[in-house]
């Protein structure tokens, strides 16, 4: 009796571009989104701005190499990163990390059983970042159509207030970076009133000042600070703590690492890239560049990121972590907005660069901001350069553009 034929593998899925429009053209997208959250599309997809090519990096239009893929849990989006070395890595994120990713957030959001209910997100982010990408995602987990804010012109307060107006259902969110939440608070009664109609805020891709928190909340806009990366599906820690089903854990010197099913499965064309390991079980760790602090609490672990590792300062041969200095400037009398950076420098090796956006009509001056940072840490972390400038200069959707900043402190950049 003949052996029953054997059946021929499937041969590999291949990687398409996604051009992502801006405003509510985006929304043609959701069933595309749709089929990939699912695990159910023919192909994997980069998405990426409509206005701009995908990065040649990422291969689009070749084939998931072995490793990259798995018919069991299909890669649904090679989403790129932030590209600070000007080479975007693309993140391999499977529909299960995807599903992962958005049921552990909507469990963090909904809060007591009476605040639960129907939810729609406005998304104020570009969608072929990953921060806006999920809230599309999101959006379609929980069934529901999003309002997008009309970003035609950049963002524009007035009409983020009336892309809230226009939603329908009784639980908000949206997601924010911390220039955004600035201006709107900054227009007035309008959009801060916009604000407050939110169940969440979620504001991320940089670090969010204590002062500016402080002022959301005592203006009732209920903010909730993420963590995390395109290798783990946007935020994965709010308020400092890990989603359910994420774990985070410390290296010897101090990196932060997380474990858990909403990491990558790794990087488009590096399969042995060191920033991701699986150990056992299949749990997926991906090894972030960021230092951080980790303590527990009667809820649980508590993380507390103080920087990239490479961003650390060494000036006078001692070590200054820029995200503690940034917190001790952003109290300081006349600070809007502030980032620190360090250059190299004949005497220190480097020297401490505050580069602050002043409060309207501030001024503020070397000497005051060396004192504000003496009195809360070290002398040696004081900065000795101050850049005034009338805006961050920013990468990405929302993170500061240290190496710009860089440029101009050491005259080589464009002010």
């Amino acid at each position: 009796m003949p052996s029953p034929p054997v059946p021929s593998p499937a041969p590999p899925r291949l990687l398409r571009a996604l051009p992502v429009p801006p405003g509510r053209r985006a929304l043609d997208l959701l069933p595309v989104l749709a089929d990939a959250l699912a695990g159910r599309s023919a192909s994997a997809w980069h998405p990426h701005a409509e206005d701009a090519p995908p990065h040649p990096a990422l291969r689009t239009g070749e084939a998931l190499a072995p490793g990259e893929d798995d018919p069991g849990d299909p890669t649904a989006f090679v989403v790129a990163t932030s590209g600070s070395t000007g080479t975007p890595k693309g993140a391999l994120l499977s529909a299960g990390a995807l599903r992962a990713s958005a049921d552990a957030t909507a469990r963090r959001l909904a809060g007591p059983a009476a605040a639960a209910g129907r939810e729609q997100w406005v998304l104020a982010l570009p969608a072929h970042h990953v921060a806006g990408l999920q809230v599309l995602l999101r959006s379609v987990r929980a069934g529901t159509e999003p309002v997008v804010v009309d970003g035609a012109s950049g963002f524009d307060p007035a009409a983020f207030a009336a892309a809230t107006a226009a939603t329908t259902a009784g639980r908000l969110l949206t997601s924010l970076v911390p220039t955004q939440l600035v201006r709107l608070l900054d227009a007035g009664a309008e959009a801060t009133a916009a604000l407050t109609a939110f169940s969440a805020v979620l504001v991320g891709a940089a670090a969010t000042p204590a002062p500016l928190l402080a002022r959301a909340r005592a203006a009732g806009v209920r903010v909730v600070t993420t963590y995390g990366a395109s290798e783990t599906c946007g935020g994965c820690v709010y308020d400092g703590r890990p989603l359910d089903g994420v774990d985070a854990a410390l290296e010897e010197d101090g990196r932060l690492t997380l474990t858990g099913p909403v990491v990558a499965r790794g990087y488009r064309g590096a399969p042995a890239h060191p920033s991701f390991r699986t150990g056992p079980g299949g749990a997926r760790t991906f090894r972030t560049d960021d230092a951080a602090a980790l303590t527990r609490d009667a809820h649980g672990p508590l993380v507390r990121v103080t920087g990239r590792l490479d961003d650390l300062i060494t000036t006078g041969g001692l070590k200054v972590a820029p995200a503690l200095v940034e917190d001790a400037l952003a109290d300081a009398p006349g600070v809007a907005e502030v980032v620190v950076v360090g250059v190299p420098d004949p005497e220190w090796g480097e020297r401490v660069v505050a580069a602050v956006v002043p409060l309207p009509g501030a001024a503020p001056a070397l000497e005051e901001l060396r004192r504000s940072v003496r009195a809360r840490l070290a002398a040696h972390a004081a900065p000795r350069q101050l850049l005034v400038l009338d805006a961050l200069p920013l990468r990405g959707p929302g993170k500061p553009d240290r190496a710009a900043l860089r440029a101009l402190a050491t005259g080589t950049g464009p002010r």
